[in-house]
């Protein structure tokens, strides 16, 4: 079955960086858009980027220019460049394909 698997969250000071890696099992990788979502304390689930079999991008306008994705099918993995990290970027951030979501990995930013 589909496993997802995030790791690289933490606590980062305000303006810095992260990069979240979400390592995927169980079906064929490279055929498949790999997404990033996130969810902040008390509100609901947030789409953050995704990408396509192609290495097409798409960002959600709170992100735009401080993410990047990117994905390696050789080790079927994908990643989430994290920089000029805000308070607002506060999250538990997955990654998921298509429904299936991974377990998540927490981004607290704060001074």
């Amino acid at each position: 079955q589909v496993q997802l698997v995030e790791s690289g969250g933490g606590l980062v000071q305000p303006g810095g960086s992260l990069r979240l890696s979400c390592a995927a099992s169980g079906f064929t990788f490279s055929s498949y858009t790999m997404s990033w979502f996130r969810q902040a304390p008390g509100k609901g689930l947030e789409w953050v980027s995704h990408i396509n079999m192609r290495g097409d991008t798409n960002y959600a306008d709170s992100v735009k220019g401080r993410f990047t994705i990117s994905r390696d099918n050789a080790k079927n993995t994908i990643y989430l460049q994290m920089n000029s990290l805000k308070p607002e970027d506060t999250a538990v951030y997955y990654c998921a394909q298509g429904h299936t979501r991974g377990q998540g990995t927490q981004v607290t930013v704060s001074s």
